[in-house]
């Protein structure tokens, strides 16, 4: 372990993360949280923003019980980009101040059902230091050649098949999830020996369909391949990009898409399938590899 094991004996980490309906997020925190614990020595606890628990604050009370003389808590948000969760709502949640004007309630005064208005106070009297998110770190290009040759050897097609590579992030209205997009995607193509673009699920464009029109007519591509730049799979990743590909049936597809579960801004999906006749590849998220993992230590160590 590279910790100091002094400092983590009154030092404890909160991973946070957005939260999600499905189990699946669930499951992959509570493997990245049990990695990360196993590689840094810091007694750790993940803090859900919505919907999962435990709630930040509950995660704060976790590590009060668990840490003998806790003095400081360091909250790691388990984010690509930084974006309002990153910037607004996860410091609220740990009762500091938002580093931005909040676009949504400029304010501050959240409606009372709003997920900012119910959430539990944060108990603690010593310091709260929170992080920046992951971004565009070199580590992740790791990740995703990792998804493409997963996904290659599972091909119908020969290796002599044309094929495209497609990077999908989720988009925002702020340009923050843009610009990881674009640096990330630009350090991917220096690399990518295939004809690539990159693409948003909503919000921003280029869109999914659009990236993968132009890709394949420029490409006259047989084979593309979509890997989802996301830490874990959820909603969007199982269900809303899926269908956006063709790979669902209309009756598979049951996700209601009014976002009546409090997303950034009230909107609803274009979920129009794409037209491609060639072998569609979906491999898997980020998920708890090792190698974001140690980004994750990494990102702590640099802050003691």
């Amino acid at each position: 372990m590279g910790t100091n094991s002094k400092l983590s004996n009154n030092v404890g980490v909160i991973l946070v993360s957005h939260g999600s309906t499905l189990p699946f997020a669930q499951e992959v925190f509570t493997e990245i949280k049990e990695k990360f614990i196993n590689k840094s020595g810091f007694t750790t606890e993940v803090g859900y923003m919505k919907v999962s628990e435990p709630t930040i604050s509950g995660a704060v009370e976790v590590l009060k019980e668990e840490v003998d003389d806790l003095n400081k808590i360091i909250a790691l948000p388990v984010f690509l980009a930084p974006g309002i969760h990153t910037n607004i709502d996860i410091p609220q949640l740990l009762g500091l101040e938002p580093l931005e004007v909040d676009p949504r309630c400029p304010d501050g005064n959240y409606p009372k059902d709003h997920y900012l208005s119910i959430a539990g106070d944060v108990d603690f009297d010593g310091e709260i230091e929170l992080l920046n998110s992951i971004g565009p770190r070199d580590e992740l290009l790791d990740i995703i050649d990792k998804r493409i040759n997963e996904a290659l050897s599972k091909s119908k097609l020969d290796d002599s098949a044309k094929t495209g590579i497609l990077l999908v992030t989720h988009g925002s209205r702020l340009n923050y999830n843009k610009e990881f997009a674009t640096a990330l995607y630009d350090k991917f193509e220096k690399t990518c020996d295939y004809p690539s673009s990159f693409g948003f699920m909503e919000l921003c464009g280029p869109s999914i369909p659009e990236s993968i029109n132009k890709l394949v007519d420029e490409n006259e591509l047989e084979r593309l391949i979509v890997v989802p730049v996301f830490i874990a799979p959820g909603m969007h990743t199982t269900h809303d990009i899926p269908h956006i590909l063709g790979l669902l049936d209309d009756h598979e597809h049951t996700h209601s898409h009014n976002h009546s579960h409090g997303h950034d801004y009230d909107h609803s999906h274009d979920l129009t399938p794409v037209e491609f006749d060639g072998e569609i590849l979906y491999p898997d998220s980020i998920n708890a590899e090792d190698i974001l993992v140690d980004i994750l230590v990494d990102m702590v160590n640099e802050k003691l």
